[in-house]
Parts: C-alpha cells; structure tokens; sequence
C-alpha cells in the first residue's frame, strides 16, 4: 500500500513538472548571448528558409529543411492568434520545436509574427477596427476585422505579447532577427489596404500619416526595449497613404526615408531592412523598393525575400516551366551590387524550393555566393 501511493506521488509530481516546464522558458547557457548588429559574426546573413505558417495550431512544423547544408539560416511565419489563442495562454510548441531544431542543425532565426488581421479574437475586443479585405497571401480577398494601427489598447495588448515572447526566447544564441509588427494589416510589411475605397475608408476612421508614423514609432521603441540582442527588420519601410493631394513617386520616398531615419535613430546598428517581393523579372530592377532596399547595404543590414515559391509559380519568378532557372534568375538579380560594390546580407527563399531535389545546384550556387563575399560585410 506505502509503495502504491508512493509511486503514485512520484508519477503525480513527474506530471506536475511537465506541466511546469511546458509553461516555463527554455533553458539556455549561462554564456552572454551576441548581439545582433551591422558588424560581427552575429549579422544575418546568407539563403534563409521561409517556413510557412501551420495549418492549424495543433499542426507541427515540418522542420526537414533546417538540415539543408546551403541554407544559414530559418525565417518562421505565425499568426499571433496561433500563439496566444486566450489571453495569457500560450502554445510556445512549435516555436520551441524551431528553436531546438536550430540549435541542433547551427542555423539562426527571424520571427515574422503577423498580428493584424490575423490577431487573436480577444485582442480586438474595446478595440478601434473597421472591415477591410484581406489584400495579399493566405485569404486574399476574404473581408475581415483589421484593427485601426494607432489604436492604444491593441499595440498594448501586442506590447504584452513581445515580453512575453522575449522573455521565453530573448536569451536563444539562434534568436538573430524579429520582424517589427502591429501597426500592420496581413504580414509584417508596413502595408495596408490602398483600393480607392479602401483609402475613403480609412479616412473615415480618421487614419493620417501622422497617426501612422507615430503608432510605429511606438512600435520601434518596444522592439529596442524588449530585443536587446536582436536585430529588427523592417519590411516595405515606408506610409502606404499619404495626405489628400499629396501623392507621386517623389512624396511616398521622402516618408519612406523619414520611417527608415525614425527607426534607426531608436534601433541604430541592430536596424534591418527587407523587401519582400522578389523575382527574376526584369521591372523588379527597376522597381523604387528595390532599389531603395539595396542602395542601404553596407550601411545597414539589409535582405530581400522571394515573392512565391519557384517551383509553385516558375512563371511569377521568371522562367515559366523552369523553376530551376526561376530560382537562379531571381537570386542572380537579388545578389546585384550596389553603388558601393554590395549585396544585400541574405536572401530568403521558400520552403518547398529548399526542399526540391532539382533545386540543389541553385541553392549551392546561391550559397557560394555569399561565401565569396563574406570579406564583403565585416
């Protein structure tokens, strides 16, 4: 009888701390953990995979790429909703799956965490949000709940969020990049949704650039505060609406240089900017975002990510039928030097073109690359 429930205290306190450790932080080592910045072996660089958000919270992350030999390092998409399903529960499973992996396979990490549309329900309740539809990626087109960039209780709720977060993974030597978010609609781009009726609405919920740059200014003080040895991308830097009667090629720069003046005065060296849309067409050389990305390399950290996967849309990236072909065009154009003599510090590619068996001649291609340059970024 004293050994039965013996055992039976055993086994309950063996559960007890299981339920302890799933809901506490992973141990790392004492060691102080690198900075991410500009300079130093700790600077992203080099092929990055994009993992996909699961289809499902309960759905585990299939981390086979990790183990690709050219890739440096893995770029992870979720939705906030995915992670904090109820306010203050979380399901850390498949973020502690990646950072494991990482550990094991020598490769390090960016979180690209959507909020936005993609917010958990309780998140938006006494929240300022209009409907809007979704304008790119998983539910294009789908009307949804956005809530409004500035609205106080939201960046709150997601400034809870990120220590959160930090406070699980801030000490992780693979933890190199987070994506700044929040005041964003559908991804971490600084993108809203600009249909002309889209813009009217949006006036109507008293949006102005003002309100906008302000809410990310917010946005780039968290970040600093909560990731102090990570690097902070900022995708599409930039205002997607600007003033009644202020428009053209010429203003939306001049506010895109002002988002990248404000951000890195508060982020400095740890500031980096990406472009999200890349492809072996040739008007993506002579796209303003593209240019304007790759112009800063050198001076900040800079990495571009492709716009789809080649071997899914071979046509998009630029040699329909090819997607071999595709892949290597669209790095060849990514890799291009700058005024300088410098290329952008990574390169992002999806999943299933890391995975393809066709596709390891490109990505060892890609790879010496960088390896070629490395003297290039110190």
């Amino acid at each position: 009888m004293k050994k039965n429930l013996l055992l039976a205290g055993v086994v309950a306190a063996a559960i007890v701390g299981l339920r302890l450790l799933a809901n506490s932080s992973p141990v790392y080592a004492a060691t102080p953990v690198p900075r991410c910045g500009l300079t130093g072996s700790f600077t992203p660089s080099g092929l990055v995979v994009v993992l996909p958000p699961a289809a499902s919270p309960s759905q585990s992350l299939d981390l086979t790429s990790l183990s690709n030999p050219h890739i440096s390092g893995a770029a992870l998409q979720v939705n906030w909703r995915d992670i904090e399903p109820a306010q203050g529960t979380f399901n850390w499973s498949n973020l502690d799956k990646l950072f494991a992996a990482a550990r094991v396979s020598k490769k390090w990490v960016q979180l690209l965490i959507f909020p936005g549309f993609f917010s958990p329900a309780w998140a938006l309740e006494g929240v300022q949000t209009d409907q809007f539809p979704i304008p790119y990626g998983p539910g294009n087109g789908t009307v949804a709940k956005l809530p409004m960039p500035w609205d106080e209780v939201y960046l709150g709720r997601w400034s809870a969020f990120l220590k959160r977060l930090s406070e699980r993974y801030g000490e992780s030597p693979e933890f190199r990049v987070i994506a700044a978010a929040g005041p964003t609609s559908v991804s971490a781009e600084m993108t809203l949704p600009v249909t002309p009726q889209d813009i009217t609405q949006w006036r109507n919920d008293s949006y102005t650039p003002d309100k906008y740059i302000a809410a990310w200014q917010k946005i780039f003080g968290m970040y600093a505060e909560d990731f102090p040895n990570q690097c902070v991308s900022l995708s599409a830097p930039g205002v997607p609406i600007l003033e009644p009667g202020r428009n053209g090629l010429n203003a939306h720069i001049l506010a895109r240089q002002t988002v990248v003046d404000n951000a890195s005065d508060v982020l400095g060296k740890r500031l980096v900017l990406q472009w999200s849309n890349l492809t072996g067409e040739a008007p993506v050389k002579a796209s303003d975002e593209f240019g304007f990305i790759t112009s800063f390399s050198g001076h900040i950290i800079t990495g571009l990510q492709m716009r789809t996967s080649a071997e899914k849309s071979s046509a998009i990236m630029g040699a329909a039928g090819n997607p071999p072909l595709a892949l290597r065009k669209s790095i060849d154009l990514g890799m291009e030097t700058n005024a300088d003599g410098l290329h952008v510090n990574y390169l992002e590619i999806y999943e299933p073109d890391v995975l393809a068996s066709e596709m390891q001649p490109v990505l060892k291609y890609a790879a010496s690359l960088f390896a070629s340059s490395a003297m290039s970024h110190p």
